[in-house]
């Protein structure tokens, strides 16, 4: 018995010295209010769906699956449900999408399902990938979107790089819809719990 509880005491100091290094000498910071946090930032998200005909070229996320019998055939608004979309989605910090040499701030990859039969809803994993002078590393950020709600929020899981187990918030609003095949999406970003 006394094996196994020294045993135990060394995993434990292991580990607990583990998460102490984990922060790679940076310090912790918890926002008191959440007003205040410790980062905030707008970005817009742009999803353009492969259109099955001639945007091959533009397009940044695919279905992977169908929608289910359940969602197209007894429901007369086609919510798509059961379908599965995998996405490599731009992100920039204006409305616009980025044209030339210009580079996005971001790209969002990762996937969204439909999971609402009697109406458009979603749900979303994605990570925001940063490479700029600005930002380099992750954000990780995953929810549900009931796309009818003017504003809808999903939570900051964790992150790398400058956003080192970040915490936090991302409310989203739908800026614009153009059709079937292209949406915005605004992101307020606030995170309350960084590494800096």
């Amino acid at each position: 018995m006394q094996g196994l509880a020294a045993s135990s005491r060394i995993a434990l100091v292991v580990f607990l010295l583990s998460m102490a290094a984990a922060a790679d000498g940076r310090k912790r910071v918890v926002s008191s209010s959440s007003d205040e946090p410790c980062t905030k930032m707008t970005l817009y998200l742009h999803d353009i769906l492969y259109n099955g005909v001639n945007n091959s070229q533009n397009a940044t996320a695919a279905p992977a699956t169908r929608p289910t019998a359940l969602g197209t055939t007894y429901f007369s608004n086609n919510t798509f449900f059961g379908m599965l979309v995998v996405f490599n989605d731009l992100v920039t910090e204006g409305k616009e999408l980025p044209s030339g040499n210009e580079k996005p701030a971001a790209l969002a990859q990762g996937f969204y399902f439909y999971d609402k039969k009697e109406t458009y809803a979603a749900w979303f994993c994605f990570s925001l990938v940063f490479n700029s002078a600005a930002h380099k590393g992750t954000l990780n950020v995953m929810g549900a979107d009931p796309m009818d709600e003017d504003t809808r929020d999903f939570t900051v899981v964790g992150g790398t790089g400058d956003f080192f187990m970040a915490r936090g918030i991302v409310t989203i609003h739908t800026d614009l819809v153009q059709g079937s095949f292209y949406f915005r999406l605004q992101m307020d970003i606030k995170l309350y719990e960084c590494y800096v």
